[in-house]
C-alpha cells in the first residue's frame, strides 16, 4: 500500500516539487542512510535527478524544470521500494558515485563507499614514499571501485584486482570497460594472494570484509541486500585481515605501502596486534578505520606480532 507521501510524489510536476516530497517521505520513514548519502535530502536529490535523466551534479536552476507523468511515477515507484523493501538507492538506480566517478552497481558487489577514495585521489600521498607507483593491487576488490579509480587517477600504474567472488569480478570487468582502463587492469579470481605468488607491488590497498558478529547482527535492513561474503569476517571481524597481514610483506616492494580498511573493527585490530605500528589516516571528508603500514614496518614487526 502506498503512503500519502509516495502518492504525492507521483503527482509532482516539477523537479523542485518532487524533491520536497521525496525528502518528506524519506524523513518520515525508517530507512537508513549509509550507501552513498547520509541524509534524506541528498538521497532525494539523487533519486529525483536520476528519474529525470539529469546529471547528478545539477544545480538549483533545475528546480523549476517540469517532470513528465512517467518520470514522477518512476520516482514514486523507486521511493516505495526504497522505503518498503529497504533497498539501498544505488541498487535501484544501478549506479553509484565514488571518488568522483560513476560506477555500475548491482547486488553482485557491495555499494562503493570507502573513505579510501580520498587517499587514491591524492595518489596515496603523503603515505606512499616510493617512486611513481608502477604496480598496485586491490585485494578483496568486490566491484572494483578502489582499484579501478586508482588506475584512473594513476594513469601510469598497472593495477591488479583480486577477489574470491566471480560475480563481483564480472561487475568489476564491466566497470573497467566503462571507465576505459581495462588495458592497464588485470582481474583475477583468487583466495587472497594465491594467484600472484612471487609478485610484488608498490601499493597494496584492501577493503576486506571486516564486520564483527555483533555489528553484523545489528546492521540496518539495507545491508541485507548486499553480499554477505563481503561484510562479515569471523567473530571479531578480523579473520581475513589476519591472513592479509601475515602475507602482505612478501608481496610488497621494499618501498611499498599497505593500505588497509577495517572500519569499526579498528580497536579490535590494535588489541590483536599491539606490536604493529598502525598509522590511522584522518580524512578531511569523513570516514575512519583506515590504516597504513610500510613494507619495512611489516617486515620488522612480523616476528613480534606472531605473523
Amino acid at each position: 500500500m502506498r503512503s500519502k507521501h509516495i502518492t504525492s510524489v507521483a503527482a509532482a510536476t516539477t523537479i523542485g516539487e518532487a524533491l520536497e516530497r521525496v525528502n518528506a517521505a524519506l524523513e518520515a520513514s525508517p530507512v537508513y542512510f549509509g550507501h552513498g548519502t547520509d541524509n534524506p535530502w541528498d538521497e532525494a536529490v539523487q533519486l529525483v535527478l536520476w528519474c529525470a535523466g539529469l546529471p547528478a551534479d545539477s544545480d538549483d536552476r533545475v528546480l523549476g524544470l517540469p517532470l513528465t507523468a512517467a518520470q514522477s511515477a518512476r520516482a514514486a515507484e523507486l521511493l516505495q521500494r526504497r522505503i518498503q523493501d529497504r533497498v539501498p538507492l544505488p541498487y535501484l538506480t544501478g549506479e553509484a558515485w565514488f571518488a568522483g566517478l560513476r560506477w555500475r552497481c548491482d547486488t553482485r558487489a557491495i555499494i562503493p563507499r570507502s573513505p579510501i577514495a580520498e587517499l587514491l585521489r591524492a595518489g596515496y600521498q603523503p603515505w606512499y614514499q616510493g617512486p611513481g607507483p608502477a604496480r598496485v593491487l586491490d585485494l578483496c576488490c568486490g566491484g572494483g571501485c578502489i582499484g579501478l579509480a586508482t588506475a584512473w587517477y594513476l594513469p601510469d600504474a598497472e593495477v591488479d584486482l583480486i577477489d574470491l567472488d566471480a560475480d563481483a569480478l564480472a561487475l568489476a570487468a564491466v566497470n573497467a570497460r566503462e571507465l576505459g582502463v581495462e588495458g592497464r587492469v588485470r582481474i583475477l579470481q583468487s583466495d587472497l594472494f594465491t594467484a600472484v605468488q612471487g609478485e610484488r607491488y608498490d601499493i597494496i590497498v584492501t577493503n576486506p570484509p571486516y564486520v564483527d558478529v555483533t555489528d553484523l547482527a545489528a546492521m540496518p535492513a539495507e545491508y541485507a541486500h548486499e553480499p554477505a561474503l563481503a561484510l562479515g569476517s569471523g567473530a571479531d571481524g578480523l579473520d581475513l585481515t589476519r591472513r592479509i597481514l601475515a602475507q602482505a610483506a612478501g608481496h610488497l616492494q621494499p618501498h611499498g605501502l599497505l593500505v588497509l580498511e577495517v572500519g569499526n573493527s579498528w580497536e579490535a585490530l590494535e588489541e590483536a596486534f599491539p606490536q604493529l605500528p598502525f598509522t590511522w589516516v584522518e580524512f578531511a571528508h569523513g570516514g575512519h578505520g583506515v590504516c597504513v603500514l610500510t613494507a619495512a614496518e611489516l617486515r620488522e614487526s612480523r616476528p613480534a606480532a606472531g605473523l
